[in-house]
């Protein structure tokens, strides 16, 4: 029997930013679509999966004046949404222990959309972080052709799904 790829491993690039913001295990997934659209969602290495923490908790409310959730686009230009960069806080997540974490875009751009279904069941987070478990959708800013000629849309500091895992390994042997 022929086993077909599911749909974001047939059309979404995997690429890993590990130790967000220099923080330990703060590990995030961008999935980039070749129409540019990037999916951020939290990498399975993320230190709130080690040890099986329950998610109670994720709050789009970032500042005290800024709510992710106001974010209204219209229109072909995606007039109205939100900017971010690279270290913009997309929403704050609690776990059953207490701990926090920030979940920041990694990527520069327009904030098109928020996962809205985290904030009745924020499992999913867990259960399906590529699909369901999404946190937001961003149209990234294009960054200037590189010396070979090529016109990247993001720029340094992401991992290919293979050096991930290798940096992932030696994390572990470490």
């Amino acid at each position: 029997m022929q086993r077909y790829l599911q749909f974001v491993d047939r059309y979404f690039t995997p690429l890993y930013q590990l130790n967000v913001k220099g923080k330990a295990l703060e590990d995030h997934l961008i999935l980039q679509h070749s129409n540019r659209i990037c999916i951020v969602a939290v990498a399975p290495s993320h230190a709130m999966f080690q040890c099986r923490r329950k998610i109670t908790n994720v709050d789009f409310q970032v500042t005290s004046k800024l709510n992710r959730l106001d974010n209204k686009v219209s229109g072909k230009r995606k007039r109205g949404a939100q900017m971010v960069n690279e270290t913009s806080p997309l929403c704050h997540i609690t776990c059953d222990d207490g701990s926090k974490y920030t979940i920041s875009s990694c990527v520069k751009g327009k904030l098109i959309e928020i996962n809205e279904l985290l904030i009745e069941n924020p499992d999913l987070l867990a259960e399906k972080p590529c699909t369901e478990g999404f946190i937001a959708v961003i149209l990234p800013r294009k960054v200037n052709r590189d010396k070979n000629g090529d016109d990247p849309i993001l720029g340094d500091g992401f991992l290919s799904k293979e050096s991930y895992c290798k940096a992932i390994a030696d994390r572990v042997s470490d």
